[in-house]
């Protein structure tokens, strides 16, 4: 972090951006639960963990992962399924991991920018904000239906571009290795959270810290020496 840019700072970081399904949402058993049924209804095998693997990456590149060797002609029936089921029976299954809308309201009280960089589509986020009820606490949104997938910097580049904000005043928290890679590509320092999709030890390579939930980052904050 830059002395003359953290002189003018009353905190060392002004932006957080955050994950959205394992991060602030305990989503991903649902994730992995929807992913099978829809594999499965084509008549295809696959394996929890490597749907668990790929949390946070766009669709796209998931299935191939999900189902390796799947004929490309299925890919889009799998996703198509995969969207479907999750509307229907398994979006309500999930929920915000508890005291999480009380941490998003605390840190934007606290003067912090907020925003999210997830592997979701843009219908998906936009159901969950609106039952979230802090919609209008984050100051920016991108989705894989927006940007380049993660582990790519596209979100998190555009998200500084849009709020003005520099990379080194920015802290990206995330559950995957996904997350952490996409905040090293665009400069930025992260945080993984460790109930999500990855396990602590995967993280710690690549986090300045694994906390145990994202609702801890406020105590985490305010030990950081800049």
């Amino acid at each position: 972090m830059c002395a003359d840019s953290a002189n003018l700072r009353a905190r060392p970081y002004e932006l957080i951006v955050f994950d959205w399904d394992g991060t602030l949402r305990d989503s991903v058993g649902s994730i992995v639960g929807c992913a099978r049924t829809a594999i499965e209804e084509l008549g295809l095998e696959t394996d929890d963990e490597a749907i668990r693997a790929t949390v946070g990456t766009g669709l796209q590149q998931a299935v191939p992962r999900w189902v390796p060797g799947i004929d490309p002609g299925l890919i889009e029936a799998v996703i198509d399924g995969y969207r479907r089921h999750w509307i229907a029976d398994w979006n309500d299954r999930a929920d915000f991991f508890p005291g999480v809308i009380e941490l998003i309201q605390r840190l934007s009280d606290d003067g912090y920018l907020l925003s999210v960089a997830t592997g979701k589509g843009r219908r998906g986020l936009g159901v969950d904000m609106q039952r979230s009820g802090v919609s209008h606490l984050f100051a920016a949104t991108r989705t894989s239906d927006d940007c380049a997938a993660k582990p790519a910097p596209q979100m998190v580049l555009e998200i500084l571009g849009e709020l003005g904000v520099r990379a080194d005043a920015a802290l990206v928290v995330g559950d995957t290795t996904h997350d952490l890679e996409m905040a090293r590509a665009a400069g930025v320092d992260a945080v993984g959270t460790g109930r999500g999709a990855m396990a602590p030890e995967v993280l710690a390579p690549l986090a300045l810290t694994v906390l145990g939930c994202a609702t801890e980052l406020p105590e985490w904050l305010a030990t950081v020496r800049w």
